[in-house]
């Protein structure tokens, strides 16, 4: 059996790390790297750090609008898929990378398979919502992370080969994590690139984590200005590595305001960020995979965003959504608690790759 895989951006290196570890034992994979994230710092260090297996074809698309980068990587991923012709495309997540390679698949006749199935937040102004409806629509397989996500897909009619394997992100975080201790504290906090001229310093032992980067909070300078205002007034020092996206903003804002408080540096890798938000006071973010990460390691997070595709985070305050304005992300930090008897481990035990794995091999083939 002959899979391909595509993959553009950090959580999908991540995700195929963990999949591709399992399944490369009994399966060809074909990986193809569409080229959505680009820089160093947000692609090349998770193939040597995870050692995931060098992408086969590496497709440079790079940035642009939706339709300019979806289109590209849809002309790029047909002449690959046709020139290999696997069993299945095995696609992961909501980016455009995700929707791109379902839509040429299916346009050729060959079998989607989808990794992280059935999320919703219900809000279609999200481009990652309309990406992830559209290939759940269109896949043959639909590997679901939790049990609501498996009752989305059946509200909306679909059933057939929805499979419920655990998340495979919670595969990684439980591998690469191990091992990981206060001793490497001093490590990695010196291995951090800052990106302002004043950051304060991380050795007390104590900092939030933060990530902002989704349009919504990025495309009006008022909004991240409001974040940013937020983390200035914190008890503890912020570690906010920047996403490409959101350079500009911040190098713009740092000549407009003297932060004191934000230690602005590169993306740092996986293992890094695990510690960091292993040991994080908590974490402020607008990313979706970091809110599922947070739980497993039972750090307590605020999501700057008016909804979630990972709604089980929320329960016991474990999770809460903020406003992108500065008194409520307060608010929120200082005033949430959670609750530890509500905590559950709605995202498997480690072991969803091998779930995977013996579908594909025995039911599928």
């Amino acid at each position: 059996m002959k899979i391909l895989t595509v993959v553009g951006a950090r959580p999908q290196f991540i995700k195929a790390a963990a999949v591709s570890r399992v399944i490369r034992k009994s399966v060809e994979e074909v990986l193809v790297h569409t080229g959505q994230h680009y820089d160093n710092n947000m692609s090349e260090i998770f193939f040597s750090e995870l050692s995931i297996p060098r992408p086969d074809y590496h497709l440079g698309v790079g940035s642009g609008s939706h339709a300019r980068q979806t289109g590209e990587m849809l002309i790029k991923l047909e002449e690959v898929m046709l020139g290999e012709r696997p069993d299945y495309v095995m696609l992961y997540g909501d980016t455009n990378s995700t929707l791109a390679g379902a839509l040429a698949a299916v346009k050729i006749h060959i079998p989607i398979i989808h990794v992280e199935a059935g999320l919703r937040s219900f809000n279609m102004n999200m481009p990652e919502e309309v990406n992830r409806i559209l290939t759940d629509r269109i896949s043959d397989v639909l590997f679901c992370p939790t049990q609501t996500a498996v009752a989305n897909l059946h509200a909306e009619g679909m059933e057939r080969n929805v499979f419920l394997i655990g998340d495979v992100m919670c595969d990684a975080v439980r591998f690469y994590a191990d091992g990981f201790d206060r001793s490497k504290a001093e490590g990695y906090i010196g291995g951090l690139s800052p990106l302002t001229p004043s950051c304060p310093d991380l050795s007390a032992g104590e900092w939030y984590l933060a990530t902002i980067h989704r349009a919504e909070n990025t495309d009006d300078i008022r909004k991240i200005g409001q974040i940013l205002c937020a983390f200035e007034r914190l008890d503890a020092p912020v570690l906010f590595p920047v996403h490409p996206r959101t350079k500009g903003l911040v190098r713009e804002l740092a000549a407009q305001m003297n932060f004191r408080n934000t230690f602005f540096c590169e993306p740092i890798g996986y293992r890094e960020m695990l510690f960091f938000l292993n040991h994080a006071k908590k974490l402020i973010t607008d990313s979706g995979g970091l809110q599922k990460e947070a739980y497993i390691l039972k750090t307590p997070c605020v999501t700057v965003r008016a909804q979630t595709e990972w709604c089980e985070t929320l329960k016991g305050n474990w999770n809460v959504l903020a406003e992108p304005d500065t008194d409520d992300i307060l608010s929120k930090v200082y005033h949430t608690s959670v609750d530890e008897n509500e905590y559950q481990n709605y995202y498997g035990d480690g072991n969803a790759a091998s779930r995977l794995l013996k579908i594909v091999t025995e039911e599928l083939s």
